[in-house]
């Protein structure tokens, strides 16, 4: 299992909003045996479960406080893999140096892009590019959270969790080149 968070800016306890999600990741799996048997099932429950875990933490805190964070997990089992994500945080799967899959982000700018109302170029350099519209912990909201079919993973294959700190400067193609 890998899995990334990356902690809500703008909103107290980012950090431990990462953290919680790690955490809960980390004992679910302790408690349910590899190999999955509901891979796409489980993610989603996962990340709810976090999503749930993180709005307690933050109500149990003092002064209370409303964290939020991305969220990207990846099961690989038995030659295959699933992802499930929230936020901005990208799962990207590199073959031959190129990127043949990767999450799209929960964001503005990227809802503006898949609608056809900006261009590639526009978006890259949007100032509202880091308006996240969904993630986990947040009050009031229950993440959409988006959960990928198995894919079949062939030797070579590289996977990327990296949140936008990472992927920001970079196009997909100097990210293949770095990593191959």
């Amino acid at each position: 299992m890998l899995v990334l968070g990356d902690g809500m800016g703008g909103t107290a306890g980012g950090e431990l909003a990462s953290q919680k999600l790690i955490d809960t990741v980390d004992e679910e799996l302790g408690r349910h045996p590899l190999p999955i048997a509901h891979p796409k099932a489980f993610l989603e429950a996962l990340i709810l479960q976090a999503h749930y875990a993180i709005q307690e933490m933050g109500k149990a805190h003092e002064p209370p406080i409303e964290p939020g964070t991305t969220a990207v997990l990846c099961l690989v089992q038995q030659g295959k893999v699933w992802w499930a994500h929230a936020g901005d945080s990208r799962c990207y799967l590199f073959r031959n140096g190129l990127p043949i899959y990767r999450t799209k982000d929960d964001s503005y700018v990227e809802e503006l892009y898949q609608q056809g109302q900006l261009s590639m170029e526009k978006r890259d350099g949007h100032p509202m590019r880091n308006l996240v519209t969904q993630c986990i912990g947040l009050p009031n909201i229950s993440p959409d959270v988006t959960v990928s079919k198995g894919t079949d993973l062939l030797e070579g294959d590289i996977l990327l969790l990296c949140s936008d700190g990472f992927w920001e400067p970079l196009d997909d193609a100097q990210m293949g080149a770095v990593i191959e």
